[in-house]
C-alpha cells in the first residue's frame, strides 16, 4: 500500500497536468480566468439562495457558512452563470452534472448528523466520490480538516483542478482514479460521500469508513429509483437508513 499523502498538501502555483501513469496521484490546481460579471459575484445573490436553503429546512450553520463562501458561478461554464444560483442542476460536461445546491447541502448536513468523528467541530477525513466540477468538494473543504476527492473521467478531474486552484485549500486533495475502490491511502474516513449511484453501495467503501463515521450516498431502491442512504458504522457493524429519491448519474467503475 502507497504511504498516504502528507496532510496539509501544499499546491503547486505552476501550471500543471494530471499525469496518466499514476491515477491516484493528487494534483494541483492550475489557474482559471475567474467568472465575474452579471452580478453573480454579489454576496445578495448568494444571500437568496441561502435563504432557500434555510427555507428547505437546511439549518447546519457550518454547512450554510460553506455554501456563502463558495462561488458556485465559477463553477460551471460561461453560459450557465446567470443560472448558477438557482436551485438546479447544470450540465459540465461529458455527461454529467453539477447537483442542486440544495442536494449539495442537504447530503453534507447528513454527513455532519449523528456521531461522525469531529476536530474542533469539523469533520475529520472525508472521501468524496465523484469530483465532478469540484464544486461540492470546495463546500466540503470548509467543514471538513481534510478532503479527498476522487473523480474517474480525466476531463472533469482536470476541470476540477482548474476551478479550484484559486481556492489554495491546502486540506483538498484531488484524485484520478476508480472511485468504486474508494482511496485506501486516507482511510479510516470519518465521513464518505457519494455523487453517483448504483444498485448497491462498495464494500470498499464501507471498509474504508471509521467507526463513529457516516456515509451518504445515493443507492437503487427495490423500485429502481434512486433514493438518499445514510450508513453509520458503529463497534457493532453497520446501521443504514433510507431517505428521500434522488436523481444522480449511475456510477460506474474505472479510468476513462
Amino acid at each position: 500500500m502507497k504511504e498516504r499523502p502528507a496532510f496539509p498538501a501544499r499546491l503547486d502555483l505552476k501550471p500543471t497536468k494530471a499525469k496518466a501513469s499514476n491515477p491516484a496521484k493528487p494534483a494541483a490546481s492550475r489557474d482559471r480566468t475567474p467568472v465575474l460579471g452579471l452580478g453573480l459575484d454579489s454576496q445578495a445573490v448568494r444571500a437568496r439562495m441561502m435563504q432557500r436553503l434555510r427555507d428547505d429546512g437546511v439549518d447546519d450553520d457550518m454547512v450554510l457558512s460553506a455554501m456563502n463562501e463558495v462561488e458556485r458561478h465559477r463553477f460551471v461554464d460561461t453560459a450557465l452563470v446567470n443560472q448558477a444560483y438557482e436551485d438546479t442542476s447544470l450540465p459540465i460536461g461529458l455527461g454529467q452534472t453539477i447537483s442542486k445546491p440544495s442536494v449539495v447541502a442537504r447530503m453534507i448536513a447528513l454527513l455532519r448528523q449523528g456521531h461522525n468523528l469531529r476536530i474542533n467541530g469539523q469533520l475529520g477525513r472525508v472521501l468524496e466520490i465523484g469530483t465532478g466540477c469540484g464544486y461540492q468538494a470546495a463546500v466540503l473543504s470548509r467543514v471538513a480538516k481534510e478532503v479527498y476527492s476522487i473523480e474517474r473521467l480525466r476531463g472533469l478531474h482536470e476541470r476540477a483542478v482548474d476551478n479550484l486552484r484559486h481556492l489554495r485549500q491546502p486540506n483538498l486533495h484531488l484524485l484520478l482514479g476508480d472511485g468504486m475502490l474508494g482511496y485506501p491511502q486516507g482511510a479510516p474516513y470519518a465521513g464518505i460521500i457519494a455523487a453517483a449511484g448504483g444498485d448497491a453501495l462498495p464494500q470498499a467503501w464501507l471498509d474504508q469508513l471509521a467507526v463513529g463515521g457516516r456515509l451518504v450516498a445515493p443507492m437503487a431502491s427495490s423500485q429502481g429509483q434512486q433514493a438518499l442512504v445514510v450508513v453509520e458504522r458503529t463497534a457493532q457493524g453497520y446501521q443504514q437508513q433510507l431517505l428521500e429519491a434522488v436523481h444522480f448519474v449511475p456510477l460506474r467503475s474505472g479510468i476513462a
